[in-house]
């Protein structure tokens, strides 16, 4: 119905002889009309864009597998001439190093870019500071429960079941 109402008005500036009303009216339809070509443009653009993001994000799930797989088979690989705790210790330290070593440089990266991404590795930093200022006194509080207050649950009472 609006398509119809708007196909009139071209007619009805024809009729009325006046040169802007046919003007605008003109105007009017050539935008409408690269619109609705824009629109179709987008939506051809956006289906198979949609396939392509639906397949990298199950790429992403296949490689968050992967790395897990290959985390518990380096674990493993520790624990034979390693304690089970002091294996998962290294590989966890050893996993946050790397965490750290790749997030300052990436930050540095950021924050050589200027304007918009710096600030945006300025609030990172942030960020980062007050939840390691939130966990690591909580983590050093927990590891020295654990080894300084027993072997274990049943040092303290508890059954461990």
């Amino acid at each position: 119905m609006a398509g119809a109402a708007s196909s009139d008005q071209p007619a009805r500036g024809d009729r009325t002889g006046n040169p802007a009303g046919r003007f605008a009216d003109e105007i009017a339809e050539v935008v409408r009309d690269e619109m609705g070509s824009v629109r179709r443009q987008l939506t051809e653009a956006a289906r198979p864009a949609g396939a392509g993001i639906a397949l990298l994000a199950a790429a992403g799930g296949c490689l968050i597998l992967g790395v897990g797989a290959a985390s518990t088979t380096v674990l493993r690989m520790l624990e034979t001439f390693l304690p089970r705790r002091l294996a998962v210790a290294g590989l966890a330290s050893g996993y946050l190093a790397a965490a750290a070593v790749l997030g300052r440089l990436g930050l540095q990266q950021l924050s050589a870019a200027g304007d918009n991404s710096a600030r945006v590795a300025d609030e990172v930093r942030e960020a980062v500071s007050a939840t390691a200022g939130a966990v690591v006194p909580a983590g050093s509080a927990a590891a020295r429960q654990a080894l300084g207050g027993g072997r274990g649950p049943e040092a303290d009472g508890r059954n461990g079941v």
